[in-house]
This record gives C-alpha cells, structure tokens and sequence, in this order.
C-alpha cells in the first residue's frame, strides 16, 4: 500500500469496456465496466466523482475504485459531468448533467451490458462533491435512485463556503456565497433539503482535511431529526482519499456498506 493518500488519483487501472454519451456535451458520458463473473444481474452503481467540482478533475482518478467494484460484480458506470472552468460548467450545468445522468444511464447500461444490469434504480456512490452531486440528484428524484453511498460528501454546502474549502469552489461552483444567491443554496445543497427520501449512507474519515468530518456529523444529526433513514459511519485513521482506494485499510467498509444498500433494497 502506498504511503501517499493521493497515489489512487494516479494509479493506473485496466481501462473500461465502453463510454455511452447521455447528452451531446462530450463531457455528457460515463464509462461502463462490465462485472466480472457470472453472478445474477446486479442494480447499476454509478460512481459521482469528486475534485470539488472543477475541471481540473474528472472520472479517470476513480478508475481504481471502478475496476474494483466490477471485479466485486457489480456492474459500474463512472458518470463524467461538466466542472467549474468549462463552458456550462458550474450553475446549473454540473447539477443538471449529474441529474441526467443518473436518469440516463440504467437504460443506457442495460442496453450496452445485455444481461447484467438488474431492472431496478441505481445505486449512486459519490465521493467528495461527488458525494454532494449524488445526494443532490437523490433529493431531485428519489424514485430513480435505490440508495446513496456517500464518501467524504460536500453534504453543507453554506457551511463549505464559510470555511472557503479549497479556496473557493463552492462560490465556483454556485456563482456567489449563501447571500448573493440564496436561491441557489436553497436548491443545490443537501443540507436545505432534509430528510432525504433515499436510503442513504455516509462514510467519512475523521482525519480528513479536504472535507472536514463534522459536516457530515452535522449532516446527518439533521437528517436523522427530520426523520431520514440514513446512518453516518466514522473511520478513525482514515483521511479523504482512503475512500476510493481498493488498496487501502477503509476499503472494506466501504464495500461491506455498498453490498448492504444493494442486499437492503
């Protein structure tokens, strides 16, 4: 195991079967990985990647986890979206590709993987702003969605922007600060809109210093008070990028959590 947390953002990992496009943006795809054996069809998991929402970051960083998930048999889409620093990018481009996305791609992965996706709603696991992206699709159609795996998520957008993570990205991503445009706030972040229909977790590590825990903490004590069938999982050792990576001591729990969204539903 490395004993840098970031070298997951660069492994190499085996490169995925097909890309589908669910829009005509060349960023309006995803990536299916096929799952390996020949268990029964599975739900569809669609990994939300993170990176704070900017361009600089898309879905090859998640290649390892992906790999790794298909090879658990499950079959996977790595849903890629239009980022903050692209035309179309940040309000309401990154939330509206994500929500089409994920509406999109049961069809779209059925048709590509004949066989192996199970006729039901997606299981979304979303790391980092991908966890805010997955919980933010989930609020807007939570008929479409069969649960959220939610890692290291961006769950309190305002409370991001008054701890200004990672110099600026939510003002970024949303054009201003919860007083400039509280309408924005008020539709784009998950903790304005508790409890959440859809079968949730959170999994945070308690060393994490891109995304502190006690957002999630705060999160999910509102969502629980509102009634929300969701449950936050702590990781004591565990920093931000442990969560996405096959190779390290989290991992485990993270794929114990997602067979039991899978196995629950």
């Amino acid at each position: 195991m490395s004993h840098d947390p970031r070298a997951v953002l660069t492994r190499p990992a085996p490169p995925p079967d097909l890309t589908v496009g669910y829009g005509e943006h060349p960023d309006q795809l995803a990536d299916l990985r096929r799952p390996v054996g020949t268990a029964p069809s599975r739900p569809l998991v669609i990994v939300v990647h993170g990176g704070f929402w900017r361009a600089e970051y898309d879905r090859r960083h998640t290649d390892p986890l992906a790999d790794a998930l298909a090879a658990l048999g499950y079959p996977v889409a790595q849903l890629e979206y239009r980022r903050t620093g692209q035309p179309g990018g940040g309000w309401p481009g990154t939330l509206t590709d994500v929500r089409d996305g994920v509406a999109a791609l049961p069809r779209l992965a059925a048709a590509a993987l004949p066989g192996r996706v199970a006729p039901t709603p997606p299981i979304l696991v979303g790391h980092s702003a991908g966890g805010h992206l997955a919980l933010h699709a989930a609020a807007h159609a939570p008929d479409r969605v069969a649960g959220v795996l939610a890692l290291a998520p961006v769950a309190d957008l305002a409370e991001a922007y008054r701890l200004d993570l990672d110099s600026g990205a939510v003002a970024a991503l949303l054009g201003g600060g919860p007083a400039e445009v509280p309408e924005r706030y008020r539709a784009a972040d998950p903790r304005a809109v508790v409890p959440l229909p859809t079968r949730t977790v959170v999994i945070h590590g308690t060393l994490d210093q891109q995304v502190p825990v006690a957002l999630s903490r705060q999160y999910v004590a509102a969502a629980q008070a509102a009634g929300g069938d969701m449950r936050l999982v702590e990781l004591p050792d565990c920093e931000h990028f442990g969560l996405i990576d096959p190779e390290s001591r989290a991992w485990p729990k993270v794929t114990a959590t997602l067979r039991s969204l899978h196995e629950d539903h």
